[in-house]
């Protein structure tokens, strides 16, 4: 009895039952574990379980007595096992053969799992019920074989005592079980059309030149490598190794990162073009040729994403035309690295057929659990749950348990896009809401998750304006209202502009500028400089400011420049009031240099505003001198900011009678923070 059923040819005629019981066949255990022993005896009653406790009395339990399977532990062997299976199974080829060990045994059977020497491996410590699982698996495997190898109206097996070859005591080794992993192997053949050629992109304006001769030679050669198509090759004199130079001889020189951004880009770039003419092996290489630069580049995962996709895509696309068409086989042939091997007949097949079938399904299913387990749920390449539920789905579109394990799959990955929505994580969530859709996931599902997308980007907008906006009153307050370039208000301004500039963080920032531009050029006027007035009307023009407040300052301006003839009067009047000891405000004097105050911190950080009135002397080389606090609101908060930016002003001599003079003056230094 084999399974709890007669033996019966082809023909489907009952073997007689002596004839059955003369070839019961027999499992031999290779261990010393009394529990693994124990737990054979308990599942499978219907064979022998013997067992053996070294590698000679295997040996003379195979010449004795037939055996169909074979469960070796690799920790009772005393030499290497994969030498012990090879040649097992080169004496023996109808003996299945099952091998229990730990990882280093399983990667020493790696080979022989693929080409199927071993049927199985088992993780020790071992469960009762995987152990059901494999030998059970392992009688059927042995039955198929011995069918497909048998006479059509063979009634018996043959004798091991007529087996040739080397002397089995001196088999050794270790094994390592499994079925060889579906579509892993399936080699594809690369286009006979030549690789998609990508035009470079046009070189860009050159950026100033440094005094380092060195540098700009690297960056030369890099750009010539560049435009050559030299990305990654020669070693040394390729554009990524002679920015990569670069930016090491000058690290503050941007020439060179922006050099080593601009080669992945074109690695990527032609990578993607060959990926949409299928190219996938060349789409390969120049993505890894990208990685090999920059590892963690975003696009760089983004591409080996999607081409294991395509292969991915490739395989089961073959595999579900061969199903489609019912070819069984072939969709097995395509998605098994193994193949399938089957000399049956035409009965024989149609027999096998369902029972092949529905064991290929169920292993995709295990595999699609476990990897659900792991959390592989889209990657690795062909190593990921829903890899395994599409090959199962391939053979089996009709499957009830297949469209449940799709269901689980579909379920996992809205909780990693939930997951990815909670952590803030917007890219990864809407990743995982693309990948939803593409399973079909239900439509309140993927709509709720869509919400959950577009409130955290909308929470990680409204942050950046705000750090923007923050950014922009710090340095208008401390008087960076155009430098530094790169951390002005005015380039603060210019980010909020480019991010929202309908926000109403922006329609404010953009207010404010435009009135501290008009302010500005109205102390220009007043200073008599006249040019200063009009850039200033002009930063004022282009953030929105009122053409009735630049038309009255454009008026000023000319009044000022009518004046201006008569301000050598203007100056004998204020000697005068110098001999008269009169103190004359500042206004009435001509300024030929200004310094904006700066807006102290703790006042910034509580919004408050005041001001400051000055005596101080106009000395006769224009300087500022004698300054003194005569008033201030609140005291002691904004004097001393008020006297550092005065003490650097200066004016233009006041002249009595043709000689320089000393001029006392006021001002009122306001200080108010911009809204």
């Amino acid at each position: 009895m084999v399974n709890g059923s007669p033996l019966q040819d082809f023909q489907g005629v009952a073997l007689p039952p002596e004839e059955t019981a003369a070839v019961r066949e027999g499992l031999v255990v290779l261990t010393r574990d009394e529990a693994l022993v124990a737990t054979l005896e308990r599942i499978g009653p219907e064979h022998d379980v013997f067992s053996v406790a070294s590698e000679a009395d295997l040996a003379a339990h195979l010449l004795a007595q037939y055996t169909g399977v074979a469960l070796i532990d690799a920790g009772t062997l005393a030499t290497a096992i994969e030498r012990l299976t090879e040649r097992l199974r080169a004496q023996f080829p109808d003996l299945v053969l099952i091998v229990a060990g730990d990882v280093d045994d399983q990667s020493a059977l790696a080979a022989q799992i693929t080409n199927g020497t071993v049927y199985r491996f088992l993780h020790k410590p071992v469960s009762e019920q995987r152990v059901r699982l494999f030998v059970e698996a392992a009688w059927r495997r042995h039955s198929e074989e011995r069918a497909a190898t048998a006479p059509i109206h063979s009634t018996a097996f043959p004798a091991r005592s007529d087996i040739k070859g080397p002397n089995i005591l001196m088999l050794g080794g270790a094994a390592l079980a499994a079925t060889a992993v579906i579509a892993g192997a399936v080699l594809w053949h690369k286009p006979a059309t030549p690789p998609l050629q990508v035009a470079a992109p046009q070189p860009a304006e050159a950026p100033p030149v440094s005094s380092d001769g060195v540098l700009e030679d690297l960056l030369s050669r890099a750009a010539q490598a560049m435009a050559s198509g030299a990305l990654v090759s020669p070693p040394g004199a390729s554009a990524a190794d002679l920015y990569r130079r670069a930016q090491q001889r000058d690290p503050k020189d941007p020439r060179g990162a922006n050099g080593i951004e601009k080669v992945i880009d074109r690695l990527l770039s032609n990578a993607e073009a060959q990926l949409l003419a299928q190219h996938l092996d060349e789409a390969q290489k120049l993505t890894d040729a990208a990685r090999a630069i920059k590892p963690d580049h975003v696009r760089v995962a983004f591409l080996v994403a999607q081409i294991g996709k395509e292969r991915e895509r490739a395989v089961l696309a073959r595999a579900r035309a061969a199903a489609a068409s019912g070819d069984i086989e072939q969709a097995l042939a395509v998605l098994d690295s193994a193949g399938q091997r089957s000399t049956l007949v035409s009965q024989a097949r149609q027999q096998l057929q369902q029972k092949q079938l529905d064991e290929r399904v169920r292993d995709f299913l295990d595999r699609a659990t476990d990897s659900m387990l792991r959390g592989d749920l889209i990657e690795p390449a062909q190593d990921n749950a829903q890899f395994y539920i599409e090959s199962a789905r391939a053979l089996a579109p009709d499957s009830k348990e297949v469209r449940d394990t799709q269901q689980q799959l579909v379920d996992r990955i809205v909780s990693e896009g939930r997951k990815a929505v909670a952590a803030g994580n917007a890219d990864q969530g809407e990743h995982w809401l693309q990948i939803a859709t593409q399973a079909g996931a239900d439509p309140g599902d993927l709509a709720m998750l869509q919400q959950g997308v577009e409130r955290v980007r909308g929470a990680a907008k409204a942050d950046a304006l705000a750090r923007l906006a923050l950014l922009f009153n710090e340095r208008l307050s401390q008087g960076k209202v155009l430098d530094p370039a790169a951390d002005s208000a005015k380039s603060y301004l210019a980010q909020l502009l480019r991010a929202d500039p309908t926000h109403p963080s922006t329609q404010l920032a953009r207010k404010t500028y435009a009135t501290r531009a008009l302010e500005e050029a109205k102390s220009a006027v007043q200073r008599r400089d006249f040019a200063g007035a009009q850039r200033w009307l002009a930063e004022a023009g282009e953030t929105g400011a009122d053409a009735a407040s630049i038309t009255a300052i454009n008026g000023n301006i000319k009044a000022a420049q009518e004046t201006t003839a008569q301000a050598a009067p203007a100056a004998s009047a204020a000697s005068a009031a110098q001999v008269a000891g009169e103190v004359v405000p500042a206004t009435a004097l001509e300024m030929i240099r200004y310094v904006p105050p700066m807006f102290p911190t703790d006042a910034q950080e509580r919004a408050q505003s005041g001001w400051v009135d000055l005596l101080f002397t106009v000395e006769t080389n224009g300087f500022v001198g004698d300054l003194k606090v005569i008033g201030a609101e609140p005291a002691g908060l904004f004097e001393q900011s008020a006297i550092d930016a005065v003490r650097k002003w200066r004016y233009r001599p006041i002249l009595h009678d043709g000689q320089p003079i000393n001029q006392r003056a006021r001002v009122r230094v306001r200080f108010a923070l911009q809204q």
